[in-house]
């Protein structure tokens, strides 16, 4: 079989992406799996390389030499955009940072775009972290990659999800406010990523997905007592995706179902905002959670995790969610061949 080409942005140069992304593709079973296009920084990715004792074992494109065909010598080329020196000394939010890091992401969406017998087509992109400080100070207004994507891939419908080996988790509501939910929840919103998670649990390898729904307030509403959203909006959206054959059911009070969740009673669980269903996955999953965004026409994934700045150039940072999510990208980019660990893909398979 074809090696998929899978890019990597290496997202916020100030942040720990270039030293994840180093780190994870010391890996020889990963380089053998696929090959590798960085879009990014070669000096910074030389200082981490540098900081974990690895030898580079890369080759380096001048990004603005890169013409028709992206130029693969080996199983890792980096696309070098030559931006180390235009940096703040400091690690941190910081305009450039954030002109750098949209640069990098936009050209790898702009690849993974690209026909599928195009030389510069991408099977998959992962996307190492962004600071969406840094991007405000470019004066980007994304709220992160999952919007950015949606709006550039023009995709009528998209999900956040999260691939842990304990739980899969899809949001409602992303990148909102706490006390905005409630203006932007709607029958569809609940919907779309109960479908979509279907879809995604089923390229997983299982069959039959049992899905899980949260309600929005404390008890999942007490029967209308805490709040009508339960009743109003997301039953709805629960009966819409029975009738299409979906197996899903709720809503359920979120302090109680992760557990039946985590042991492994539900396939996926459908969260109604961020933290709900974050704090869960990040809980069981810190290291090796992967997240995923669902209803592109490419294949999107990146580590569950920040710029963590205050560690970055320390030589501190975990590998392990960025590994996780090249495994997942690159099993997702083979036409639902699932080659990734067990461990990651499957956790509770149902048949």
């Amino acid at each position: 079989m074809k090696r998929p080409v899978i890019g990597i942005s290496m997202g916020d140069p100030l942040g720990i992406g270039p030293e994840v992304v180093v780190k994870a593709l010391t890996d020889a079973r990963l380089r053998q799996s696929a090959n590798f296009v960085i879009y990014g920084d070669n000096e910074c990715l030389l200082a981490a390389a540098e900081l974990a004792q690895i030898h580079p074992t890369w080759f380096r494109v001048p990004a603005k030499s890169v013409g028709e065909a992206l130029p693969m010598f080996g199983d890792l080329t980096v696309v070098d955009y030559a931006i180390a020196s235009q940096l703040p000394t400091k690690h941190g939010p910081s305009r450039e940072g954030g002109l750098a890091s949209k640069a990098f992401v936009e050209d790898a969406i702009t690849d993974a775009m690209r026909p599928r017998d195009h030389p510069r087509h991408l099977d998959a992109i992962v996307t190492a972290p962004i600071s969406k400080d840094s991007w405000y100070r470019a004066a980007y207004r994304w709220p992160g990659h999952t919007e950015l994507l949606a709006a550039r891939t023009k995709a009528k419908r998209q999900a956040m999800a999260f691939v842990s080996p304990r739980l899969r988790v899809a949001l409602a509501t992303a990148h909102v406010a706490l006390m905005d939910i409630r203006d932007v929840l709607t029958i569809g919103r609940v919907h779309e990523p109960i479908a979509l998670g279907h879809e995604l649990c089923q390229q997983l390898g299982i069959l039959k997905p049992r899905i899980a729904v949260c309600g929005l307030n404390p008890h999942a509403g007490e029967n209308g007592i805490f709040g009508d959203e339960e009743q109003r909006i997301i039953k709805p959206a629960i009966d819409a995706a029975q009738h299409a054959g979906i197996d899903a059911s709720g809503p359920f009070p979120a302090d109680t179902i992760f557990i039946d969740a985590a042991a492994g009673k539900w396939d996926l669980v459908v969260a109604m905002y961020h933290d709900q269903g974050l704090i869960p996955v990040k809980l069981l999953g810190w290291d090796k959670a992967v997240n995923v965004t669902l209803g592109l026409p490419l294949v999107r994934t990146s580590p569950d995790h920040g710029t963590a700045f205050n560690i970055a150039g320390k030589n501190q940072a975990s590998e392990n969610s960025m590994k996780a999510a090249i495994e997942l990208a690159i099993s997702l980019a083979l036409s639902g061949t699932c080659n990734a660990p067990t461990s990651v893909l499957r956790p509770h398979a149902s048949t």
